[in-house]
């Protein structure tokens, strides 16, 4: 059994942005050595996520459209307050919310090598408080 691990950084440029990540996991898949398995891609931030859906970029302008109108920056939230267990202010309810709603991974099986996905399915690091400099990991399990 292969199990690797890759920490990737990804430099997010806007506040809100989707990032086509699904190159390099292929790319890291191939360099595995994985013939038949899964891999796993997970973000590490609380205020980003990975979504999976077809790659275009009015679709990927929607998506962000969309989770604007469904959680407005200016909206009531209660984590918009002084947080005592750290010292700091809420702001980024909405962000967090964000990644709730989209998801923080995905998976796909690995078949004779290959990630096995649809034809149109791309995988996107999805920023919604930017820009910073992210974490995300792929994880390849398999023989």
């Amino acid at each position: 059994m292969i199990i690797k691990l890759e920490k990737i950084k990804v430099q997010s440029r806007k506040a809100e942005e989707a990032i086509d990540i699904t190159a390099h996991v292929d790319e890291l898949v191939a360099k595995s050595g994985v013939k038949n398995g899964l891999v796993n891609v997970m973000t590490c931030h609380t205020s980003s996520g990975l979504l999976v859906t077809e790659g275009l970029p009015c679709l990927e302008e929607d998506i962000l459209t969309h989770f604007a109108r469904l959680l407005p920056e200016d909206e009531n939230y209660h984590h918009r307050r002084y947080l005592d267990f750290d010292g700091r202010v809420g702001f980024n309810a909405e962000t967090h919310l964000k990644s709730i709603l989209g998801g923080i991974q995905c998976s796909f099986p690995i078949e004779d090598g290959k990630v096995v996905r649809g034809s149109r399915q791309t995988i996107y690091f999805m920023e919604y408080d930017g820009p910073l400099e992210r974490t995300y990991m792929v994880q390849v399990l398999g023989e």
